[in-house]
């Protein structure tokens, strides 16, 4: 069993990314969310032979496609890189109940039929000008949707989509020590920092 020293920041870095999540979504976040994170649940490390365990090789690969879009690689590595397809799998196989991890995969499989419905192919299919649009779209209906009412536990698709990537990526290894910059706290305090100095948030 972890001794209290080494659990504790684990979980406050946990918590830190639910906080953090619940900020940039503007809400709450989902009951299966939290509880998988704080159980342990993080993004794992990128590796060769994975296999979902939740999702088809198709889902999968529409998940990883997906997430690109949300967290995309620019000078530090992007949510696919970052793995946080696996974690969502996991999520999916391990914390999500039946009904919501049903919820989530018609809600894939939606994505698939509107690309049908306005290009006549796949989502994978689409170039990615166009599975960005469809997204954009996605996400201004999930937005209406949480304004006028959302069936308790489930929320919209993209919601759901955006929630559980912000949090994967945001505890994996690459979106905790390279996008967000590690402050030990009590630590030194500066009262005056110059902006230019600073650059990107600081996770603590």
């Amino acid at each position: 069993m972890s001794s209290p020293t080494r659990s504790t920041p684990a979980l406050i870095d946990r918590r830190e990314a639910l906080r953090r999540t619940a900020l940039l979504l503007g809400g709450i976040i989902s009951a299966p969310t939290v509880a998988a994170l704080l159980s342990g649940c993080d993004a794992p490390a990128p590796a060769a032979g994975w296999t979902p365990r939740a999702l088809s090789a198709t889902e999968a690969a529409q998940v990883a496609t997906i997430v690109g879009h949300i967290i995309p690689t620019t000078d530090t590595p992007g949510a696919r890189e970052a793995g946080v397809d696996r974690f969502i799998d996991r999520m999916l196989a391990e914390y999500y109940s039946t009904d919501n991890r049903a919820a989530f995969l018609r809600g894939l499989a939606d994505v698939d039929r509107r690309a049908h419905a306005v290009k006549g192919t796949a989502f994978l299919d689409l170039d990615p000008g166009e599975q960005r649009d469809l997204l954009t779209a996605l996400d201004a209906e999930a937005y209406r949707r949480e304004t006028v009412s959302t069936a308790p536990g489930q929320p919209p698709f993209m919601r759901a989509m955006k929630e559980l990537t912000l949090l994967g990526y945001y505890t994996s290894q690459a979106g905790a020590t390279q996008e967000l910059r590690y402050a030990r706290v009590p630590g030194r305090f500066d009262g005056c920092v110059a902006f230019e100095n600073i650059g990107r948030s600081w996770a603590t």
